[in-house]
């Protein structure tokens, strides 16, 4: 049996906030559903795939292969959204996406997604804005990240 995947899972994202009820059920139509085990990997660091993932059970490890070594810098929670920049770049992807526990990712394609401008151009445009406000989130706490970065070395002369 193919899973579907539900309207309150994106209404509760940090993508489908602006969702209306019928809104939302448009864009759902449009997306797939993939599962994973503990461990699966989703997607590999410098994959040319585009697509944009909803997390909705379980938890997403992001990681960067330094060093030749797989370094986590941060766990996704439930609602979150990964591949925000390769869906609207079309560029590889920065980090790889493995799954922590039995985990369960909502997708979307940039050709479907297209494919909804010209009869529902208003939920491109509140999805839009959602990848906006997520990526303005984003800046935001990597300034203030980059602010406390400075503000330490500047105190303690460099040393670390």
């Amino acid at each position: 049996m193919e899973l579907k995947p539900e309207c309150d899972a994106v209404v509760d994202s940090s993508l489908g906030q602006e969702l209306e009820k019928d809104e939302c059920q448009v864009l759902t139509d449009a997306m797939g559903v993939r599962e994973l085990v503990d461990g699966e990997v989703l997607v590999e660091e410098g994959e040319d795939v585009n697509t944009l993932f909803i997390l909705t059970k379980g938890k997403l490890a992001v990681s960067n292969n330094i060093n030749d070594q797989d370094v986590v810098v941060y766990t996704m929670k439930v609602g979150e959204c990964a591949g925000t920049r390769a869906f609207v770049d079309l560029a590889p992807r920065k980090a790889k996406l493995t799954a922590v526990g039995n985990t369960t990712v909502y997708t979307l394609e940039p050709s479907d997604f297209e494919a909804l401008l010209e009869e529902h151009p208003r939920v491109v445009y509140k999805v839009m804005r959602g990848l906006f406000r997520l990526t303005h989130m984003n800046l935001m706490r990597m300034n203030v990240e980059t602010q406390a970065m400075a503000s330490y070395i500047h105190k303690s002369g460099g040393r670390f």
